[in-house]
């Protein structure tokens, strides 16, 4: 858990690089660890467990003899893959639900000092439960829908352009093929740079809901707005997150194949035969520890981006400093349209810890 706001010596906001972004995020989750796992293991803990529950479930259902004819197989494989797809999609709503509240509780820290803690995530996220369910679940449907889009798209285009450029240089083979495998790392790059912009609009929907106290459509309407201009940036954090998760799942997968194959398991794709309960519930545990451990550094990430946007588009440096020593700002009348956003929304009136007139404030109170 965090130091109290007395103990509260943060570095100056300043503009964030794509490095030191990610930089700072891992150094942030270094000195919170143990919180954040408690944090990110909720959901991903009772995602495991039905998954383990759904596997023992369809085996009892599907597996009941020793030997298992190609009806059973493909039964217990559809039934299998179903609910491993429904389970990951509620963990995953749960999963977003949770990183609004704690980037509430996150923005709270560099106000007024207070604790990242697990109680006050949690009740920041119950607040508001089901409006950040909802529009957690239409934000992952946009994902899927857009997602596959651009993959498709982006095949078909590397088809065509590769099939273009073989007729091409029919009498030239191995100029054909390096032009070939040119388009197709083009088109692979290029689908990335292009689902990058567009889950870049999305993602800061939960945090404008919790910090700044928006409905569903203005929390949508507010991310797309801060958006502009952070591909970059979001597609440095969205690669770093995946190429850490899966160098560390490696880890432990390889071991676990080794000794699955070791011992007689068959793990080809197309075996005959039946993966052992041990293996699959094993692969599940892995799987679910690597997200617990990895995702706080991808909702960390996304949470100082929402503030950088905001530090670059809006002077949120400044007006965070302003509330932590003045408070929170005044009620205005309700036909007044502010322009700006506040610093923190008044969902509840935070009691300002007492500061002195040298202190400070910064994104992450590392030192």
């Amino acid at each position: 858990m965090s130091s109290p706001a007395a103990s509260f010596t943060p570095l100056a906001i300043v503009p964030l690089g794509a490095g030191d972004l990610i930089d700072r995020a891992v150094r942030f989750y270094r000195r919170h660890f143990a919180i954040f796992v408690m944090i990110s293991a909720v959901p991903v803990v009772i995602g495991t467990l039905l998954s383990v529950g759904w596997l023992y479930v369809a085996r009892s259902l599907f597996l009941t003899t020793g030997s298992y004819d190609s009806v059973e197989s493909d039964a217990y494989a559809i039934v299998a893959g179903l609910g491993a797809i429904v389970i990951w999609f509620v963990e995953s709503v749960a999963t977003l639900a949770v990183m609004g509240g704690a980037s509430r509780n996150f923005v709270r820290h560099l106000l007024f000092g207070e604790a990242i803690s697990f109680r006050e995530t949690y009740r920041y996220t119950w607040q508001r439960f089901a409006s950040l369910v909802v529009a957690s679940v239409a934000i992952i449907f946009l994902m899927i829908f857009f997602g596959l889009m651009i993959f498709y798209g982006g095949i078909i285009a590397a088809v065509f352009l590769g099939a273009f450029a073989m007729l091409a240089f029919q009498s030239a083979p191995v100029v054909g093929g390096l032009i070939t495998a040119v388009v197709i790392i083009a088109a692979l790059v290029g689908m990335y740079w292009l689902f990058c912009l567009v889950a870049s609009r999305f993602a800061y929907v939960p945090q404008a809901m919790l910090v700044e106290d928006t409905g569903i459509l203005g929390a949508f309407g507010r991310s797309f707005s801060l958006a502009s201009g952070n591909v970059k940036r979001f597609a440095a954090l969205f690669g770093f997150t995946i190429v850490a998760t899966y160098s560390a799942l490696a880890v432990l997968y390889i071991p676990l194949m080794w000794y699955a194959w070791g011992t007689g398991v068959d793990l080809s794709p197309l075996g005959a035969t039946i993966t052992p309960a041990w293996y699959e519930i094993a692969s599940q545990l892995i799987w679910q520890a690597g997200i617990i451990v990895l995702s706080p550094v991808w909702m960390i990430g996304l949470c100082l981006l929402y503030v950088d946007e905001r530090v670059r588009h809006e002077g949120y440096d400044i007006e965070l400093m302003a509330a932590a020593r003045l408070g929170e700002m005044p009620s205005v009348p309700g036909s007044y349209i502010n322009p700006l956003q506040p610093a923190l929304g008044s969902r509840e009136a935070p009691a300002l810890p007492s500061t002195s007139s040298g202190s400070s404030i910064s994104t992450l109170g590392l030192k």
